[in-house]
This record gives C-alpha cells, sequence and structure tokens, in this order.
C-alpha cells in the first residue's frame, strides 16, 4: 500500500516530489510535497466539513490566491518558499478547490433537474 502511495500519489497531483520541498518524517520522505500535502490535507478538510459549513464562492476563489502568489513569485524570482508556508498555502488552495468543486457540481446538479421539470413527455 504505501509503495503505491509512493508511485500513484505523485503522478495524481502532478508532484514534482523534491526531497528539500518534501516533509519528511522518521528519516522517510513524504510521497508528495509540502504543498501538494497542504493541498490533501485541505481538500479533505473541506470534504468533511462541507455538509456543516462551506466557503461563499468569493471566498473559495480568494482562499486559492495566496498559492498561486507563493508559488508565481517563487519560480520567477530568487524569492524561497519555507515548507511551513508551502504547506499553509496548499491547505487554503485545497479548501478552496473542493469547496468551488462541491458548490459548482450541486449549481449544476440543481440547475439540470430544473431544466428537467420543465420538459413534457409526451
Amino acid at each position: 500500500m504505501i509503495s503505491w502511495l509512493y508511485v500513484w500519489l505523485p503522478r495524481f497531483c502532478g508532484c514534482h516530489c523534491r526531497d528539500d520541498r518534501s516533509f519528511h518524517y522518521r528519516g522517510r520522505r513524504f510521497p508528495v510535497c509540502a504543498r501538494c500535502t497542504g493541498e490533501l490535507v485541505g481538500i479533505l478538510a473541506a470534504a468533511l466539513c462541507y455538509p456543516f459549513f462551506h466557503l461563499s464562492v468569493a471566498w473559495a476563489a480568494a482562499s486559492m490566491i495566496p498559492m498561486v502568489l507563493d508559488g508565481g513569485i517563487q519560480a520567477l524570482s530568487s524569492y524561497e518558499s519555507t515548507n511551513g508556508r508551502r504547506f499553509v498555502t496548499g491547505l487554503l488552495f485545497g479548501c478552496g478547490l473542493l469547496s468551488l468543486f462541491f458548490t459548482s457540481t450541486l449549481f449544476a446538479f440543481r440547475w439540470g433537474v430544473q431544466l428537467g421539470m420543465g420538459l413534457s413527455i409526451t
């Protein structure tokens, strides 16, 4: 099971898996980098919390901006982020991403139901 995670999780996330940008536990590197770890934790947290509390569309979109800025500035300059900052921005991004996904899916479902109710079957 663990070896499966180390093969497929980076492919699923599109992760670079750089050792210096990953968390380590008992001398073993996590299967994905700190930012992807944050995204996965954020997605899981948003999935568990969504039935009770979820972000508005504006807040969900805004929560994704810090990761885009942190990663973009790091890619375009000599600025070097920390693993803690990567994790937190990934966490915010994951929460926002899943909130937007669930909200848009529910909207599309409700819209489809409304359209379906307007059809006449003859």
